[in-house]
């Protein structure tokens, strides 16, 4: 959803009668309440997509101007190469265990099937192999962190 209408919906409730409103549009969901503080350690979620989003304030142009497009930051470089996804939730361990060897490092050179990581799920070790030949170029999460279905984990090049 995007400021403007956010900006729209909380002038129409601040305008009208009713105390409350709540949209939901695909998976962004939007409360807006009206004169009422939120409760004491309550601390509102964004959808990540939303919190990754920088904001611009931008003014409205005086009549008879017309305003030019903002321009967009220039986004990171994409990695060169093939891009190793995480095929589930989980738990990324670059080694079996905190004492042996990582499975791959930076500059190691791998083939299709060669274990990489383990991720953990449900108390389930999981090794990730990789699923073509190379070299891997990057490693792109830290061990022991987090990582989401879809999250990139190495490139391999």
């Amino acid at each position: 959803m995007d400021l403007r209408k956010l900006k729209t919906l909380i002038d129409l409730v601040a305008e009208s009668g009713i105390a409350e409103l709540e949209i939901t549009e695909g998976e962004d969901k939007v409360r807006i309440v009206k004169g009422q503080a939120p409760a004491p350690g309550y601390m509102p979620m964004m959808p990540a997509q939303m919190a990754m989003q920088p904001v611009a304030a931008v003014a409205p142009a005086p009549a008879g101007v017309v305003a030019a497009a903002p321009m967009a930051e220039p986004s990171p470089a994409e990695p060169t190469g093939h891009v190793l996804k995480s095929p589930m939730v989980g738990t990324f361990y670059r080694s079996a265990n905190p004492n042996s060897a990582p499975f791959a490092e930076v500059g190691a050179v791998v083939k299709e099937g060669d274990t990489l990581c383990i991720i953990e799920a449900m108390k389930l070790m999981n090794e990730i192999e990789a699923d073509v030949a190379g070299t891997v170029k990057a490693i792109l999460v830290e061990n022991g962190q987090p990582v989401e279905y879809g999250q990139p984990l190495f490139v391999i090049e």
